[in-house]
């Protein structure tokens, strides 16, 4: 079976998105923020913001990751 990117979160803007992609690549997963774009394409007025997107087979360890380090910025 070939792997495929899936997407794991949805940002309201490209900079968290990127941020969280950047964590992901310090643990060695490799992302892609998809729809970057789209903000200045339609002015400002897109319902559904940044994706980020791994592999599936990193997608339990990748959202497992962002969810530690989302709870080291809460504390």
């Amino acid at each position: 079976m070939a792997d495929k990117l899936v997407t794991i979160a949805q940002f309201p803007d490209y900079i968290q998105a990127d941020l969280a992609k950047q964590t992901l690549e310090d643990f060695g997963i490799k992302a892609v923020v998809t729809g970057q774009n789209a903000s200045n394409v339609y002015g400002g007025l897109v319902v559904e913001g940044p994706e980020l997107q791994v592999m599936q087979s990193n997608a339990k360890e990748a959202l497992e990751i962002l969810e530690s380090n989302q709870k080291e910025q809460e504390e």
